[in-house]
């Protein structure tokens, strides 16, 4: 196998097929898009078996995201000190038994631990596994490569509303997390005989200090959300949490301009790929991670519908996005990433707002229709932003990129989940109902198409030719000052 151009020249040479170590990768990715999808299914029967309001269930959501962020920049410095199958192999244990802990859970707030232990595990499942991908093809490849990891990573989105329906109107939503078990097994399996043992030999300093710092400042940005929301906290705490947030966010970025190693490398943000991957993407996966959350409770709450039938609405648009993973790199190809990223970032913004104004009484088949296609557009933008950032990455600094990437990633779509369930408590509560009303949904859902709209704009300032070595897309020529003068003078004839 010819040596990777991205390669890190400190890891160990890789003998394992990409192909192999994808599908390892794709089945993890498959267990946790089922737990998560399938969870949202299951959101108001939860909250009737722990008496609380449905919204209040959100942090069953937020807590296990969070978890995600807070330990994703940590586990790329893991893996290089204790080897890629060993903590890849932990995670998945972690991971299995966070679930079997869930299942168990007597009360709301025990479950909300086991999901920040099952969030801990997969923040080094997922980032690590991708590591070692990334480390075992050359960039050309990479797109093709992550086409076979979310491909059939996309399936656990398609059957998870399915799976939750199911299980919650037959049998019981605690169902959901034993899924996690048979999985978990093979990917333990698997990744003893097939992930490498990769080490690196350069000693990345762990960064303890920007470790509580960035933490402490997620944790307490998504705690104010959540008092917004109407969680009954008092005042003094909402005021003294936004304090800690934006000292302690403040005081990383300082602290992360200086050290040589930084848990999350803002540095990186100096690359324009990647800086329009991170903020861009943080804006559109919004709306990406508003939607598991937002439209099962619509369709429940809002249209009437039991758990199996919202499954059954929410399967179509995940369909959507499964079927569109695989034409991703001949679209990039074409089209190239900057005019995929605005046109398509349009179209992604039409379909939240046309899923606003859905209502029952609206032929099945045209609403099928929205959300097959809605699912497709939005599919194509995450799998754009998803490979847009490592394109200009030096090899050097692929483990930082992917723990930054990966981190804003899952900072973004816990922001979604925590800002939508905000912006639904509030309108719910200005308009004086006791649970939210179809118009409320309505609402909250032009709310998250405008947040994804603000995220066309910072596409413009992309390079056309941007991560045409990624896309297999001709470099379009530059004209210099001759050809442009030439050009201007045979226009002006």
């Amino acid at each position: 196998m010819p040596t990777p151009a991205n390669a890190d020249p400190s890891a160990a040479r890789i003998d394992a097929h990409p192909r192999v170590i994808a599908l390892i990768l794709a089945i993890v990715i498959f267990m946790e898009h089922v737990d998560s999808s399938a969870l949202g299914t299951a959101l108001p029967a939860m909250a009737r078996d722990f008496g609380v309001a449905p919204l209040r269930l959100s942090v069953v959501l937020t807590a296990y995201l969070l978890s995600l962020a807070i330990f994703i920049p940590v586990s790329g410095i893991i893996a290089d000190r204790l080897g890629s199958r060993t903590v890849f192999r932990f995670a998945i244990v972690l991971f299995t038994t966070g679930s079997i802990m869930c299942s168990l859970a007597t009360d709301l707030w025990v479950l909300v631990l086991a999901r920040i232990i099952q969030g801990m595990g997969g923040a080094m499942m997922v980032p690590v596994g991708r590591l070692v991908l990334m480390r075992s093809v050359t960039k050309s490849e990479f797109v093709a490569m992550m086409g076979w990891v979310l491909v059939p990573a996309m399936i656990g989105p398609v059957v998870g509303p399915l799976i939750g329906g199911f299980l919650v109107d037959f049998y019981n939503w605690r169902w959901i997390f034993y899924v996690n078990v048979p999985l978990g097994l093979l990917g333990i399996v698997l990744s003893t005989l097939f992930v490498p043992q990769i080490k690196s030999e350069t000693k990345r300093k762990f960064d303890i200090l920007g470790s509580v710092l960035s933490g402490l400042c997620l944790a307490s940005l998504l705690f104010v959300l959540d008092s917004v929301r109407g969680a009954n906290v008092p005042f003094i705490l909402v005021a003294l949490a936004s304090l800690l947030c934006i000292g302690t966010g403040w005081a990383y970025w300082r602290h992360a301009m200086k050290h040589p190693w930084p848990v999350l490398d803002l540095r990186l943000l100096e690359i324009r790929s990647m800086y329009v991957a991170c903020t861009a993407g943080l804006l559109f996966r919004m709306s990406f991670g508003a939607f598991p959350f937002l439209l099962p409770l619509m369709l429940q709450l809002g249209f009437g519908v039991s758990a199996l039938e919202s499954g059954a609405t929410t399967f179509v648009a995940a369909l959507g996005s499964m079927l569109v993973k695989a034409a991703a790199k001949p679209v990039l190809q074409r089209v190239g990433y900057r005019n995929l990223l605005i046109w398509n970032g349009l179209l992604v913004v039409a379909y939240i707002v046309t899923t606003a104004f859905i209502r029952p009484e609206w032929p099945i088949v045209l609403i099928y229709a929205i959300l097959l296609v809605g699912g497709s557009a939005r599919a194509l933008q995450f799998t754009a932003f998803g490979t847009l950032c490592y394109s200009d990455i030096p090899p050097e600094k692929s483990a930082a990129a992917i723990g930054l990437h990966s981190t804003m990633q899952q900072f973004s779509v816990t922001l979604g989940v925590a800002t939508t369930a905000m912006v639904l408590g509030v309108i719910t509560a200005i308009a004086g109902h006791d649970a939210p009303q179809l118009s409320d949904f309505t609402t909250a859902f032009l709310v998250v198409a405008a947040i994804s709209l603000l995220a066309v704009p910072l596409t413009l300032s992309l390079d056309e030719n941007a991560g045409a070595e990624f896309s297999g897309r001709k470099i379009a020529p530059r004209q210099t000052g001759d050809d442009e003068a030439q050009a201007e003078a045979e226009a002006a004839r």
